[in-house]
């Protein structure tokens, strides 16, 4: 294929998949802006930290009693997780549901001070600016379609990428990098501006788009981890009959996941019936002690008749890869620094969506405008394909 045509492909491909994912990405962008400063935001607000101070040393009440409390302020709902907040010492926070089996998002948090049983918050998870800010980032409240959605359009951004890539490097062949023709017309200079900013941001939006359609997959990984992983470890129970009366003391699990991985710390429990477990065990999800490795989990599946240990073992690669690429994706690794970077890099896409979009329309004005004229110099009548012939040469040669 000659230089000229491949060009031309490539500028095709930029063209459309720039097009057709702009606006979701610019949607994506806007929101996720105050998302990366989310803690920071709370803070502003004024959110003190919901646990009173008490002596040091005071003991913790046992896991069964905060359960217990639990269920005696919501009598006619189930538990199905228990997790921790790093960010909340000394609570315990209660996932409840009308029953084991509902939907995922059909939940009430219950927070609780771990060492007085002190209910402290039933936080309204699902009104504020900040929640409506995530699930348009997430799902644009439409459910899983909308995240497999969001993830086409992110695999299109990084196709826009790699073609944007293959458009510049001849160009700068003949310039220099960085350069922009201040001197020419307005809509050269966003040219050149576009393709800038394009080529310094092109690491960090691979990684934020790539992290993002990883994020979008996240009932699929669930379900691939359920029919592979966590079927080898409860295979054993298979034909065992429904659990029924009194479960083994949540405490017991959670001394037993403690001696099984005691360089880890305890994430979350899932109760016996939830996605993350099976319907005869407890699973606690332990996780490392590090920046990087607090990302990384370990399931411990413990027996919620008898309290005994089942199995443990290491999540697969693409589960790991998952939970990493979560808090890549807004740069929560190396705190408020990485944060402004993210913000910076952020503020810097937007301006390229919207100068890519303003590229495009003035683009196809101004050839419009010069097929009219060449159109008129012309005798008798010119079909569609001839215009559209027309319009690719113009369009093709001043990209190139």
């Amino acid at each position: 294929m000659s230089t000229t045509k491949q060009i031309k492909a490539w500028f095709l491909i930029h063209k459309w998949t720039s097009l057709i994912c702009t606006a979701f990405l610019l949607m994506l962008c806007l929101t996720g802006l105050p998302l990366i400063f989310h803690e920071e935001i709370e803070h502003l607000e004024g959110k003190a930290p919901l646990a009173q101070v008490l002596p040091a040393g005071t003991p913790q009440v046992p896991l069964e009693k905060l359960a217990e409390k639990a269920r005696q302020h919501y009598p006619n709902k189930v538990i199905r997780y228990t997790y921790w907040d790093e960010h909340e010492p000394n609570t315990t926070t209660f996932t409840l549901s009308d029953s084991i089996t509902s939907p995922a998002d059909d939940y009430t948090l219950l927070i609780l001070d771990s060492r007085t049983a002190q209910v402290l918050e039933e936080p309204a998870v699902k009104e504020g600016f900040m929640y409506i800010m995530l699930q348009l980032h997430v799902d644009m409240f439409l459910g899983l379609g909308g995240k497999l959605f969001l993830g086409l359009m992110g695999l299109l951004f990084f196709v826009a990428i790699l073609s944007g890539l293959m458009l510049y490097s001849p160009i700068m062949r003949r310039f220099d990098f960085g350069m922009i023709r201040t001197e020419k017309s307005t809509r050269l200079k966003w040219l050149d501006m576009h393709n800038m900013l394009g080529v310094v941001t092109v690491i960090w939006a691979s990684v934020v788009g790539l992290t993002g359609v990883v994020n979008t997959l996240a009932e699929v990984v669930l379900g691939f981890w359920q029919q592979g992983q966590l079927a080898e470890m409860v295979a054993p129970y298979k034909n065992e009959a429904p659990l029924t009366g009194r479960l083994s003391p949540l405490d017991k699990a959670m001394q037993v996941a403690l001696r099984t991985a005691p360089d880890m710390s305890p994430s979350f429990i899932a109760y016996p019936g939830t996605p993350y477990s099976s319907q005869h065990h407890y699973a606690v999800f332990m996780k490392g002690n590090t920046p990087l490795t607090e990302r990384l989990v370990k399931p411990v599946l413990i027996d919620a008749k008898t309290g005994a240990l089942t199995d443990v073992r290491t999540m697969p690669w693409y589960v790991n890869a998952f939970f990493l690429s979560q808090p890549l994706h807004f740069g929560d690794y190396g705190g408020l620094p990485l944060k402004i970077i993210w913000a910076f890099f952020d503020l810097i896409m937007i301006v390229i969506l919207i100068s890519g979009f303003y590229l495009w329309f003035a683009r196809y004005k101004a050839t419009q405008a010069q097929l009219a004229r060449t159109l008129s110099k012309r005798d008798g009548a010119v079909d569609e394909q001839e215009i559209l012939s027309l319009n690719l040469e113009k369009t093709s040669a001043h990209e190139a």
